[in-house]
């Protein structure tokens, strides 16, 4: 069931007093009311255009321009908590839809700052995420890029964030593949599997597939040519 922010209430409210009891002070006050209100939807539309990507893979226009018009807002408001969300968004808006790491980079840092002064531990949760992949993928750093996804984990599990958890598990499983440690990283999945299986992350569960799957192809790859007795072994 859809209900009314009761900040329209009080918008109405206020409206009523400055005009009908000449109260000034109401203009300013239902306008940072609206603010917060407006910042609230742009993110929220920012985050369901982002989903709509990671089905779509076709980039709606507004996405970016919602993002940046709630960091607009949050920083004007003074709140940090929803600029910490607003920033991670951004950054992550640059580094998946556009690949662009450099633009990116900012306000990923931005966000986990924020987010650890405010304790916003989900937030930071995502913030340090991408930070990983930040360093995994472009400062092919694998030392930073695990400490980073092993904090997101670890603050998921803290929060009993349990489908984050999982994607967080596959994340480090990946990472770990790509160092060579395969055994490591097939139980971070079978971790991950587990976990996606108990809450209903059906998402998070075809992710791991597809991962497996790579693993096992980029493993046949690798191989020495098989000798007929391991064939005949099979």
């Amino acid at each position: 069931m859809v209900t009314r922010d009761l900040r329209l209430d009080r918008a109405q409210e206020l409206y009523e007093d400055a005009v009908f009891k000449g109260e000034a002070a109401a203009v300013a006050e239902a306008a940072r009311d609206l603010d917060a209100l407006e910042a609230d939807l742009a993110l929220a539309r920012g985050r369901i255009l982002h989903a709509d990507f990671l089905f779509t893979r076709t980039e709606d226009p507004g996405e970016l321009p919602a993002l940046e018009r709630a960091a607009e807002l949050y920083e004007r408001l003074g709140d940090e908590r929803g600029l910490a969300e607003a920033e991670f968004w951004i950054g992550c808006f640059h580094q998946v839809l556009h690949q662009d790491g450099v633009t990116a980079l900012p306000h990923l840092e931005r966000s986990a700052e924020l987010a650890r002064k405010v304790d916003d531990r989900l937030t930071l949760s995502y913030a340090v995420r991408h930070l990983g992949f930040a360093a995994q993928y472009e400062a092919k750093d694998p030392e930073t890029a695990q400490r980073f996804l092993t904090e997101s984990v670890d603050l998921r599990r803290e929060l009993e964030f349990w489908p984050g958890v999982a994607a967080g598990l596959l994340a480090l499983g990946d990472l770990l593949h790509e160092q060579g440690r395969a055994g490591e990283a097939a139980d971070l999945l079978d971790e991950a599997t587990r976990i996606a299986t108990e809450c209903g992350a059906a998402g998070t569960l075809r992710w791991i597939q597809e991962t497996r799957a790579e693993h096992a192809a980029s493993a046949v790859k690798t191989e020495p040519a098989a000798s007929s007795t391991k064939d005949e072994q099979a």
